[in-house]
């Protein structure tokens, strides 16, 4: 038994204190998140907000309906495909050529001929296409020599109106965007291996089969598949060679919009365009994984 003065103290004694709540772990948001938030609201405020209005405008009830059964819009997709392609193919090979020109046969000048590519990608696409005018226009220097000569009333260089005129002005501009990414392919060839060849009696168009193009494929794919994109949706050159007759996707898209106010429809064009440009960088992607570039 316990007596008074125990229950006492056994009253008196002080309860246990309650254990601390545990309060739930803080999360820091990392820093590279904090940083990465205002490029991505100025990308999302300066291009996916106005993507998102074309896209939008686009769907309006009906216009993709009527933009796919019109013939203009046939014939420009046509005609931007073809020119594209075109285009491509004809800076491959140039580009191709002029090179292995640059980089492996050595002639005056030829490091200034490299750098002046470097800067020849930085001129806008109509300048190259007014130098074009000038030398090929209606009233340009080849038809002034030609009348002078001749005594006629014109000359017959009338080309750069037409496709063809704009079929050159886009391999003019676009050769130098295939060439820089060869000539650094080029440039990381062991000319030990050229020499190996070369002794052992292969042929120049052997070696440049066997040994320079294998090294040059990702090259060759990856500045082709800009150009195509490029040319894709280029509108200066089409716009400054005064190809009336030419009328690729942006062209339409300036025509709808600027020229009939019809704004639905050049939303609808310009979707399509995107659609082809990104579906094609994507196809690029895939393919330069498999090959390794």
């Amino acid at each position: 038994m316990t007596g008074p003065a125990e229950s006492v103290m056994v009253a008196e004694r002080p309860a246990p204190a309650p254990a601390p709540a545990r309060t739930a772990p803080v999360r820091r948001v990392p820093a590279a998140a904090l940083w990465s938030l205002p490029p991505v609201a100025v990308l999302a405020l300066v291009f996916l907000y106005p993507l998102a209005l074309v896209v939008q405008e686009s769907l309006e009830p009906g216009a993709y309906g009527r933009v796919f059964g019109s013939e203009p819009f046939r014939e420009a997709l046509s005609t931007t495909v073809w020119l594209a392609v075109g285009a491509t193919i004809g800076c491959l090979v140039l580009g191709f050529a002029l090179a292995l020109i640059i980089a492996f046969v050595p002639f005056p000048g030829g490091k200034a001929v490299a750098k002046f590519i470097d800067v020849f990608l930085s001129f806008p696409s109509f300048l190259i296409t007014l130098a074009l005018l000038f030398v090929y226009g209606t009233v340009g220097m080849a038809n002034g020599v030609w009348t002078d000569v001749i005594g006629a009333d014109s000359g017959p260089f009338r080309f750069l109106t037409t496709p063809w005129g704009v079929l050159l002005a886009e391999i003019t501009y676009f050769t130098p965007f295939v060439m820089r990414p060869l000539l650094a392919a080029f440039s990381q060839i062991d000319t030990a291996q050229l020499e190996v060849a070369s002794s052992l009696g292969a042929k120049p168009a052997r070696i440049v089969r066997q040994v320079i193009l294998p090294e040059a494929l990702p090259a060759l794919g990856a500045g082709g598949s800009l150009v195509l994109v490029m040319c894709l949706n280029e509108f200066g050159i089409v716009l400054f060679t005064g190809a009336k007759d030419v009328t690729t996707l942006p062209m339409l898209v300036y025509g709808k919009a600027i020229l009939e106010s019809d704004y639905p429809a050049a939303c609808v064009v310009a979707v399509v365009n995107i659609a082809i440009s990104v579906g094609l960088y994507g196809l690029y992607r895939m393919v330069s994984r498999r090959v390794g570039a």
